[in-house]
């Protein structure tokens, strides 16, 4: 399988999150951990923050702290 870039594991992870609005809130680690298992070897946790840090930074994601940091869609 060819390299996975940070934008397709940023894509992967937001359209997870998306599919998990109002089911349940993900921490950070239990995205990694999905797109671990998602793209096997190609992916790392290094990468995974790369990509978290990404829609973090243009928004598409959001932190939210309810006795924990959790990954989320921002408040429209």
């Amino acid at each position: 399988m060819a390299d996975v870039t940070v934008e397709q594991v940023a894509d992967a992870m937001f359209e997870l999150v998306s599919s998990m609005k109002g089911k349940r809130d993900l921490k950070p680690m239990d995205v990694t951990k999905q797109m671990i298992e998602k793209f096997g070897g190609d992916v790392d946790k290094q990468t995974c923050k790369k990509a978290l840090r990404t829609l973090i930074d243009s928004g598409r994601l959001t932190y939210k702290y309810a006795g924990g940091s959790y990954v989320t869609l921002p408040e429209s």
